[in-house]
């Protein structure tokens, strides 16, 4: 499956225990994204339009109304780096 750099990006830092949070306007409609590393640091090379791929795709997904995280799918499309734990 075809990945972008940054999206494989946002997917390591996932598989490392972060989370993507969405922030809603006064519509109720999704307005902001951010990718919260495991550390906490916000890593801001995902956008909307970034997030909208990946949840398309099927690599990340919310369960009960939570944060999103990696899917299985995700987990096996991310690609390994030296300092996965």
């Amino acid at each position: 499956m075809n990945v972008s750099r940054n999206g494989q990006r946002v997917l390591h830092a996932l598989a490392q225990g972060g989370v993507i949070r969405l922030h809603k306007d006064e519509n109720g409609r999704f307005s902001d994204v951010e990718c919260i590393t495991r550390e906490g640091w916000l890593l801001t090379l995902c956008t909307m339009e970034l997030f909208r791929s990946l949840r398309s795709k099927g690599l990340v997904a919310s369960t009960n109304g939570g944060p999103y995280r990696i899917t299985r799918l995700g987990l096996s499309v991310v690609r390994s780096r030296p300092d996965n734990r």
